[in-house]
């Protein structure tokens, strides 16, 4: 955990304050991820099984999660849990629910109507991470959109615990949300079984889920693919950027910093601020706070890779915070509303000091699947139209072809393309002709 005052340093030092651990080695990560995905196609439900094996350290019989486990699942919660699960479902919906939109009908010329409808993804699959720590947040925030969005074939996958069957909490939150069909398989595994299908999982036309850096590396090597699946967004190992003034709480910082850095060692943690006393206080802090928390193997190598910025304005800030991207972005700062204008690469904001990421992470409503890696620079977090196709109709009247025809006749002929023309002019003639 470092302290640098960004002014000082060199444009590539600069650089590589800003880089992510889990891209350090790209390169590696994609052969690693392709060789998963060449075994699965090569040999189907037995490479699953291998690999959850080497992976996971279980061995496994079936694939599908069974009645009798999600029977199991429902009783090993408490009431208090359930009630959570539900409570976050009921915000995730509300707030999905609301995107939807009515169906587009502009006439652009006269006798000349356009249209554009929203069909839903035929089969989606839906990866939860389930390797340091089930993710049931994941599960609502992946099924929620795809219930509402009405995708025939809605099926998840997620890694087995050593037990043999999958987290209880995260098989809940998918029943719950309107998944039947879970299966027992994690990692680049689980994207290319989705991705192609094998005998036991059915093969999907796009996946949805964050993951490390193997499940994003096979996210888009599998979208790149005709034979494989699209892919929502790069979402990767979490990460989260404060931007912070004097007026902020080193112990709220600190929290914040710790609840992202968290999730795995090579996820990252910024602080950028205009005070270098802050820096000073929140370091403090993620000593302190570090020695009651109980993920301390993991936080001992990620907090490594916190750095804390000390820049000379919030104008600094905010041009480091855009130029990072990062996946989650916190604003806490004096009237912090005030500088949202200021924001245009981020997965998501969050305004002031009572607004935590791990509210977002849960219940608040907008979904917490976002591109990470610094993908936020073109990509947006996953919504509701994510799981829809966007489909445009066009009807012309024999009135609207005959004003509108010879634009694209003179058009077609200034690309050369007769036959495109031809197509307009056999339907113009017959309308002269009466026919």
């Amino acid at each position: 955990m470092r302290i640098l005052d960004w002014n000082s340093l060199s444009p590539a030092a600069q650089d590589a304050a800003l880089q992510r651990p889990a891209q350090r080695d790209p390169k590696a990560t994609a052969a690693a991820a392709q060789q998963i995905i060449d075994a699965v196609r090569q040999n189907d439900d037995a490479a699953l099984f291998e690999l959850t094996e080497r992976y996971d350290g279980v061995r496994l019989t079936d694939l599908n999660v069974s009645e009798q486990e999600f029977g199991a699942a429902e009783r090993a919660l408490s009431a208090a849990q359930h009630a959570a699960i539900d409570t976050a479902i009921s915000t995730v919906h509300k707030f999905h629910a609301a995107q939807g939109s009515a169906p587009l009908r502009v006439e652009t010329a006269p006798g000349v109507v356009c249209e554009r409808i929203s069909v839903p993804v035929r089969a989606v699959g839906l990866y939860v991470p389930a390797g340091s720590a089930p993710l049931p947040s994941t599960a609502i925030m992946l099924a929620v959109p795809a219930a509402i969005a009405g995708c025939p074939v809605r099926i998840m996958c997620t890694a087995p615990t050593r037990s043999g069957t999958a987290d209880p909490a995260v098989l809940v939150a998918a029943r719950k949300a309107g998944v039947e069909r879970v299966f027992k398989v994690g990692g680049a595994q689980a994207i290319a079984a989705m991705a192609y299908g094998t005998a036991t999982v059915p093969k999907c036309d796009k996946l949805f889920g964050p993951g490390n850096a193997w499940v994003t590396a096979a996210k888009l090597l599998v979208a790149n693919d005709a034979a494989g699946a699209a892919a929502d967004l790069p979402a990767g190992v979490t990460e989260v950027l404060v931007i912070a003034d004097r007026s902020a709480r080193a112990d709220f910082v600190a929290a914040d910093l710790l609840a992202q850095a968290e999730h795995s060692a090579d996820a990252q943690a910024l602080l950028v601020t205009t005070s270098a006393e802050l820096a000073q206080r929140v370091a403090e802090q993620v000593r302190r706070q570090m020695a009651s928390l109980s993920r301390t193997a993991i936080l001992a190598e990620s907090v490594a890779n916190i750095r804390l910025l000390v820049v000379d304005s919030l104008d600094t800030a905010f041009r480091v915070a855009n130029r990072y991207a990062p996946e989650h972005l916190m604003l806490e700062i004096d009237d912090s509303r005030k500088w949202l204008g200021h924001v245009t690469a981020a997965g998501a904001v969050f305004l002031g000091r009572w607004s935590p990421v791990s509210m977002g992470d849960y219940c608040s409503g907008p979904n917490h699947t976002l591109p990470t890696y610094g993908y936020a620079q073109a990509y947006s977090g996953l919504a509701l139209e994510d799981f829809q196709k966007r489909i445009t109709v066009q009807e012309l009247s024999p009135s609207g072809l005959q004003g509108l025809g010879p634009t694209a006749q003179i058009l077609a002929g200034l690309e050369g393309l007769d036959a495109h023309a031809a197509a307009v002019t056999i339907r113009l003639q017959a309308l002269e002709a009466g026919s």
